[in-house]
């Protein structure tokens, strides 16, 4: 009576454990970009197969970004950098598309020395592709502090609005102008 006991106690203790070591040893890892405003940069990543989650908030110099936690056995570095380039103007150095000023400047911020790796690579890859400097920084991850909640998951939020925005920025209309052409991000 007693080993059973034990054994049903030993079966619920597992029961419980299992998920949460399970969820536990989950492998994730965290990419940091800045691309003008976080609310477009949020909308790339959030719900894409392999992202966990993507907040947008502001690193210690106060630039908008948006830190991603995603699994890389779901999607890699070198996909998120792929994303990251076809959504901003590399070639802009005073901002993104009609936001100015240093805090929507693009960024990379590199989490480990192979991210560092990854982005100087894909950034020689995008000055040879757009024949043109890239001015976006390579820069070590620094503290990054979410935006208040209410800026969180703003294009899903106030719809209509975030159109009105991406419209009237000119977002888009630069993006096609020059990212239009390339269906790949590796050099010829």
């Amino acid at each position: 009576m007693r080993t059973y006991a034990i054994s049903i106690i030993t079966i619920l203790i597992l029961s419980f454990f299992t998920p949460v070591l399970a969820l536990a040893q989950k492998k994730t890892a965290k990419a940091t970009f800045a691309g003008g405003c976080y609310w477009c940069v949020e909308e790339v990543y959030d719900g894409l197969k392999g992202v966990i989650s993507a907040t947008s908030g502001f690193t210690t110099s106060r630039v908008e970004a948006v830190e991603i936690m995603y699994d890389p056995d779901k999607i890699s570095y070198e996909k998120l950098l792929d994303l990251f380039w076809k959504n901003i103007d590399p070639t802009d150095s005073q901002g993104q598309f009609c936001d100015r000023g240093a805090q929507y400047t693009s960024a990379i911020f590199y989490h480990d020395e192979q991210q560092k790796t990854l982005a100087e690579k894909s950034k020689a890859a995008i000055e040879t592709i757009l024949k043109q400097k890239v001015v976006t920084p390579i820069l070590p991850a620094a503290q990054f502090t979410p935006a208040k909640a209410s800026q969180q998951d703003f294009y899903k939020k106030n719809k209509q609005q975030y159109k009105q925005y991406k419209i009237q920025c000119g977002r888009e209309q630069r993006l096609r102008e020059l990212w239009g052409g390339v269906q790949s991000l590796k050099p010829k």
